[in-house]
């Protein structure tokens, strides 16, 4: 039977047509309702301001040392290759490898031991020392905290790898695949559609201009600068300018990738291998601002229509507090693990969850190590939960309590 036209107009009327494409759009938008309502104007622009001049500036700062350095790092010189001689240099090795921001050094281990090259104490070593993304956070918004958190988990890194050394053999759960893998998680040409690679190009204008700028207010503004009165402005000048500022930014962010999976979502943009340093902190930057914005805002908002001082809530759960750290901490992906990090940052979580956190999180990490090696991933994650358990409850009993 022929179909009728109206069949053949629903049959054409595809539910993909109603897709809803860059679905990170929601928060720009949700951001531009928030500040166009008279009830929540006052709070969002606050926040949002704070979000930008005492975080994302700071972000952007440290990202672009970091990837200006990474350019004279040679992953091949005698200093790294020197891990593969001995299984206790291996350990070591990884678990600094492991402290480096990001997840490049977790790549390193995770394909060496594919390879047949170092030990599965190794891989444990790092991805108990690995922070992601996160770390980045916490070293440009609390420095002193942050070197304190990292040089934790390298000492729990080795400790831990050294450990596993002790229990199994090199070859422990490794699988058959001998050669090395090429695969990068953060550093990989990927293919954008026009409009991605356009917003990416602007991205990086964005911060390339506005990176010196930004971070000499931030800087006069952690000294308790009056900006405002400083330029000879109206009040709440500079709130608005950093308002507008990050809200653009995440217009930005929001087109230079489509969500299509837990991954897509979770995870930092891959970066062309070729881009210059300030387009690769650009796209760092605004991915760890954008769920900095969601934990600002929900505690935000929580705490203003709610009444709830949130960090007298949570003092109320300190006992379960490392716990919660610890259990986001199993989640892949650096989106949950910077939740954590903002919730200490701004109060709400205590030191001790952040120690579990960023002691049992791996990262994205974690996601290549699974498609590498998913059975010695799985362990490893298992392993370093332990170590997180012990330190984070180790802090909190002796210094919370």
């Amino acid at each position: 039977m022929t179909p009728s036209i109206s069949t053949k107009i629903l049959s054409s009327l595809s539910f993909n047509q109603f897709h809803l494409a860059y679905k990170r759009m929601l928060i720009p938008v949700i951001l531009i309702a928030l500040v166009a309502s008279d009830i929540t104007q006052n709070v969002t622009v606050n926040t949002l301001s704070d979000a930008f001049w005492a975080v994302s500036c700071y972000v952007a700062f440290t990202l672009a040392i970091y990837h200006y350095v990474s350019i004279f790092i040679n992953k091949d010189n005698k200093i790294v290759n020197l891990y593969n001689q001995s299984r206790t240099y291996q350990v070591i090795f990884a678990a600094l490898l492991g402290a480096l921001p990001g997840c490049g050094g977790a790549i390193i281990v995770t394909t060496q031991f594919v390879g047949g090259r170092v030990g599965f104490g190794a891989v444990v070593a790092v991805l108990t020392a690995t922070m992601g993304d996160a770390a980045f956070l916490l070293l440009a918004s609390k420095p002193d905290i942050g070197v304190f958190v990292v040089g934790v988990g390298v000492v729990v890194g080795c400790l831990s790898g050294l450990i596993i050394n002790a229990i199994h053999n090199d070859d422990f759960l490794r699988p058959a695949l001998k050669e090395a893998l090429s695969l990068e998680c953060c550093k990989t040409n990927h293919t954008h559609t026009s409009t991605e690679q356009k917003a990416i190009n602007i991205q990086g204008a964005f911060w390339k201009w506005l990176l010196i700028p930004a971070t000499i207010i931030a800087g006069l503004g952690s000294f308790q600068v009056d900006i405002n009165q400083l330029l000879h402005i109206s009040p709440m000048s500079i709130e608005w300018i950093g308002t507008i500022l990050i809200i653009t930014s995440m217009l930005l962010w929001s087109m230079t990738k489509e969500i299509k999976d837990y991954e897509s979502t979770v995870s930092e943009d891959r970066k062309n291998i070729a881009s210059h340093p300030i387009q690769k902190a650009a796209q760092d930057t605004n991915f760890v601002t954008a769920w900095v914005i969601v934990a600002f805002m929900a505690f935000e908002l929580i705490t203003y229509f709610g009444h709830i001082d949130l960090p007298t809530v949570f003092t109320g759960w300190g006992a379960y507090m490392p716990l919660m750290g610890l259990a986001v901490g199993m989640l892949p992906g650096c989106g949950p693990q910077i939740l954590v990090t903002s919730l200490y940052i701004s109060g709400a979580a205590p030191l001790s969850a952040q120690l579990a956190n960023s002691i049992s999180n791996d990262g994205d990490a974690l996601f290549p190590a699974i498609a590498l090696a998913p059975r010695a991933a799985l362990v490893a994650t298992i392993y370093s939960a332990v170590p997180a358990l012990i330190v984070g409850y180790g802090y909190y009993f002796l210094f919370e309590m």
